[in-house]
């Protein structure tokens, strides 16, 4: 049975140096906040509606997770903090949307591998 670790020691020094390097050029940390941030089922759910529905007043957040709307309100406030939603007030309503096009495309991506995955689990 082959193992998943190398049987030797052999650095490609070269190609460490340039991921390395490339490494300092990004922030990790926020980018790890956005995937904890999705990683909860909640604030998905709530990112795969806005995705789908575009814009979604608190109330009905809280009707699509079956939760209260103190529930929807926290979870909608972390995305907002996190730079993945937005929202607007009209009247006594707070509609929230996602920020852009990237949140969308990251959800619909995440979505599709997932799929994927599970297709090859099937046919392996």
């Amino acid at each position: 049975m082959a193992r998943d670790t190398c049987d030797v020691s052999c650095i490609h020094r070269d190609k460490v140096d340039y991921v390395k390097e490339n490494m300092e050029n990004h922030s990790f940390p926020d980018v790890g906040q956005i995937f904890k941030a999705l990683a909860d089922e909640k604030r998905l759910k709530i990112a795969y509606a806005l995705m789908i529905e575009k814009e979604l007043c608190v109330c009905d957040v809280a009707n699509i997770l079956d939760c209260s709307n103190a529930t929807a309100s926290h979870h909608l406030r972390q995305l907002r903090r996190l730079g993945l939603a937005k929202y607007r007030k009209d009247g006594k309503l707070a509609y929230y949307s996602l920020d852009d096009d990237h949140v969308s495309q990251l959800v619909e991506m995440a979505f599709m591998h997932s799929k994927e995955v599970k297709q090859h689990e099937r046919t392996s």
